[in-house]
This record gives C-alpha cells, structure tokens and sequence, in this order.
C-alpha cells in the first residue's frame, strides 16, 4: 500500500485554482447516542483536547465515557436539532456560501471555497481533496475559531497538516492562526449586540461567555486566556460599556481539573443572587449558533440565573449569517490572500492558455 493519497486526475486544460477551507469543530449526525459515539470517541480522543497520559485516558474514555456521555449528549442536541440537522453545521454551510458569493463580487479571479468539520462530516481530509479535484493548487485553511486555542484552531490545522504528510504534489499552503482582534470582526459584534438592544431594550450587565480550557494550559503558554480578553475588552469599548457593565467567563468545563475562571455557570448563579434585574449574555468566540450556545448558555444559563434569583434573561444569537460578519470573513480571507491573487484576470485569455497548454502535451504523447 503507498504511504501517498492517490492524486486527483491530472488535466493539462484544467486551470488552477485557490482554495479556501473553512474548519469548524464539528458535529454529530444525528442526535442519537448511536451518532454521538463515533463523534465523542474522536472529539476526546485528540491529544491536544485531553492533555493527560494516554493509556490512563484510554481506560476513562472507553470504560466510562461512551457507556454514560453519548446518551446524556443525545438529549441536548435533540433540544437544539432543527429540520435542516445540526445547528453547527447548518449555518457554517451557509456561511460557506454566502463567503462564495461575496468573494464573487470583490475579485474577479474565481475561488474555490469548501468547508470541513475537524471532527464528524465533511472531513478535512474529504474537503482539502474535493479542492484539489477542482484544480486548487493553492489554499488557504481558516479555522472558524476567532481566539487561538490548541484545543481548536491549533488541532484543526493539525488535521490540515496530516493530509499534506500524505500528499504527493502538496499544494502551496497558508493558514489563518486567529482574528480576536480583527476590526471587521469585532465591529460585526458591536452591531450584532446592539441590533438586539435596538429591538429588545439593554441589560443591567452583558455577560460575555467564552468556551474554557484547562488552566494549565495558560501555564504551558497558550493564547486563548489573553485573546478572549482582548476580545472582550475591544467589544465593551465598541458598545461604550464601563467595567462595571459587562463580565468575561468561560463555559463548558469538563472533568475535575481547575479551568480558566470566572466560571460562566457560577457567575449565572451569582448575578442571580444578587437580584439582577436584565441579563443578556454573548458568546464571542462561536461564529455560529451550536449546542454551547443554544443549550448550554441559552437553556441552561437561563435556568441557573433565574432560579437563584435573577430577573430577565436573554441570549444575543451568535453571528451567524449577519452581512457585516460575511463582509468581515471576505476581509480577512483577502487580506491571507495576498501576493496569491493576480491584479487581472481574465477568462477567455485563461480558457485559450489552457488550451495550448493541452496541444503541447498531446504532442508529446499525453492523452489529456
């Protein structure tokens, strides 16, 4: 068996392409306990997920985990399902077109753009092959992760990088890293925010709820704590918040090891204590609705601060399909593309390049 991937069928008239792959975490196929295995077992089983001795983990992970979390998983995303499917997937799916067509009408030079689950369907294996079957001899790989974790952006392009190790012709390659702090993004929150304050009226406090990671993996040098930070402090700024208005948490902790706190669920609880008249809560780091946002913070959340006391609650929808946050992925995928698109293009004079290019291959013996 060859260590290769096979290669996608070579033409000489076929013209090259860019391609932009768009990674996002991932997602079950069904709210099923059935569909929620398969999914868990390769979500936590990644090693830059669960940083702690393998073999130990195995034990945890297949002895416990996949007989009690897939069920209990399953119930969650049932709540949040839609008739489309997962809600995850059905607006990065959106968001992959609408970036098409916006592409369309900023630069003539035709793009490719695909996207891919790290975890689940498509995979980045089966989507960094369907750009190259289109001739993307070039791409650039953004991870849908605004701050840098190794647990998200850092493992996506590992799953990038694993597919190159196993390409023969590798394509040119470059990645986006982060955008916490990229204008058009942030601006796409301000307006967001305050497009739901226009219809809904403000809060006493906007909470901003960040998913967490393990503290020590703040010790051991990783950006996530300081970007979400940044983040945050950029968007209180943009909205004219004082310190007083606003809180930056983080969710979704998991096991019995400390994570980065303020813990969302504790500060919910606390706010509700202290007799909060209106909460609304944002999560900047998901681009797109998913079961963090929509069961976790907006079901949940909601529980836990009104049952210790709080008064209204409220959920800002993440920024899913909203123009300005289209505009700003257009933006930033420009920006990455620099030095790779040409200053004209050209259809016809492409069409008849790629033509001669066929006739001088055929006369020296090439069938295609």
């Amino acid at each position: 068996m060859s260590a290769y991937l096979p290669e996608p069928s070579y033409r000489h008239d076929q013209s090259r392409r860019i391609g932009i792959l768009l990674i996002n975490l991932g997602t079950p196929e069904a709210p099923t306990a059935a569909a929620l295995r398969p999914y868990l077992r390769e979500f936590l089983s990644d090693r830059r997920v669960v940083e702690i001795p393998q073999a130990l983990w195995w034990l945890i992970l297949n002895g416990v985990i996949l007989n009690v979390r897939p069920r209990k998983s399953a119930e969650k995303y049932a709540s949040i399902w839609t008739p489309e499917g997962s809600p995850l997937k059905v607006h990065t799916a959106r968001q992959t077109e609408l970036l098409r067509q916006a592409l369309r009408t900023r630069t003539p030079v035709p793009l490719v753009v695909e996207y891919a689950m790290r975890y689940g369907q498509p995979s980045v294996a089966a989507s960094l092959a369907r750009l190259r079957e289109q001739g993307c001899d070039r791409i650039l790989a953004l991870p849908l992760y605004p701050q840098y974790a190794g647990s998200s952006a850092g493992t996506a392009l590992d799953a990038v990088f694993r597919v190159l190790l196993r390409t023969r012709n590798m394509p040119e390659l470059r990645t986006v890293r982060h955008f916490h702090d990229h204008p058009g993004y942030v601006d796409a929150l301000r307006q967001s925010v305050e497009s739901y304050w226009a219809e809904h009226g403000r809060p006493d406090v906007l909470l901003m709820s960040f998913h967490g990671v393990p503290r020590r993996t703040l010790d051991l040098g990783d950006p996530y704590h300081c970007e979400c930070h940044k983040t945050g402090r950029l968007l209180a700024e943009a909205l004219g918040l004082g310190q007083e208005q606003y809180r930056i948490t983080f969710q979704s902790r998991f096991g019995r090891a400390e994570w980065l706190k303020p813990y969302t669920a504790e500060t919910l609880e606390a706010l509700g204590r202290a007799k909060t008249r209106r909460l609304d809560v944002v999560c900047p780091g998901f681009v797109a609705d998913c079961l963090e946002t929509l069961e976790e913070i907006a079901m949940e959340g909601k529980t836990t601060f009104l049952n210790a006391g709080g008064g209204e609650y409220r959920y800002i929808p993440a920024l899913n399909e909203r123009p300005l946050w289209i505009s700003a992925l257009a933006d930033l995928t420009l920006t990455h593309l620099a030095g790779w698109l040409p200053e004209s293009w050209n259809e016809p004079a492409e069409q008849e390049e790629a033509a001669v290019r066929l006739q001088q291959a055929r006369a020296l013996g090439a069938k295609n």
